[in-house]
């Protein structure tokens, strides 16, 4: 198949079922599953594909910086975000964002420590966002909110898989996790339930980042070792079943409190 169309199809389909699961269980719920690699994820796989495994190995060492600076906007957005008001919180989040990815891009760590630095700084954005106090009740989506967010996500890969030859693996890789699905999703709840459902979604995707990690970690350590097929995988079933440990976790801690 040629890349283009898999790239038009692929992306847009993971966005519409990030957006139906939203609606299906609830903001933080839902927000978990949005963390999975939903757009860093087919970066990832066709970076592998056209620039070759060693590029999409040191491309995940990107996305793992980049995954630190999505989580500098998670908190920045909810730590900002009051009532109805999306603007100022998206300002500061963005750029929170911007400094985060720009200060990362001067370090370089071997996949192993990175990965534990990731891990570190996403236990603290959980406890930084905090988990929201209350469920939000949820509205009816315009029509033209999936197709919006499947042509936004999707024009997004093109764009970084289309200048990665230029930007390189590592600022590629910094790009990947770039907010603009949560920034779109997040003010979407915001406008249309308020603070406590931006709140919840957002604090789910930091919690789903822990999935995108083993995502890029197992692409890091396998896709010079192994088939790109055989990879991917492998990363997308463990990306999976670390968030579904997540949802198994939230739940219980729901139900109790």
């Amino acid at each position: 198949m040629n890349l283009l169309i898999l790239k038009l199809i692929l992306t847009p389909l993971l966005i519409a079922m990030a957006t139906l699961a939203v609606r299906r269980w609830g903001f933080t719920l839902g927000g978990v599953f949005t963390g999975l690699p939903l757009i860093s994820g087919p970066v990832s796989l066709f970076l592998a594909l056209e620039q070759g495994p060693r590029f999409a190995e040191q491309g995940s060492r990107g996305m793992l910086l980049g995954t630190i600076a999505l989580a500098a906007f998670c908190v920045a957005y909810v730590r900002t975000g009051k009532g109805l008001s999306w603007l100022a919180p998206l300002i500061v989040g963005f750029a929170s964002y911007c400094f985060a990815a720009w200060s990362l891009s001067f370090f370089s760590f071997n996949l192993g420590v990175l990965t534990l630095l990731v891990l570190f700084f996403l236990s603290a954005a959980v406890k930084a966002a905090g988990l929201p106090v209350s469920s939000a009740s949820r509205v009816a989506a315009p029509s033209w909110d999936i197709p919006m967010r499947m042509v936004t996500a999707t024009a997004m890969v093109l764009l970084i898989t289309g200048w990665a030859g230029h930007i390189g693996p590592k600022w590629s890789g910094i790009l990947a996790p770039f907010p603009v699905f949560t920034c779109i999703m997040g003010v979407f709840a915001q406008k249309q339930n308020g603070a406590d459902a931006a709140h919840g979604l957002i604090s789910g995707i930091i919690i789903g980042c822990f999935g995108a990690v083993s995502f890029y970690l197992v692409v890091g350590l396998a896709v010079e070792r192994t088939s790109i097929a055989a990879t991917y995988l492998l990363a997308t079933a463990a990306a999976l079943a670390i968030n579904g440990l997540c949802l198994t976790a939230l739940t219980l801690k729901t139900r109790n409190s």
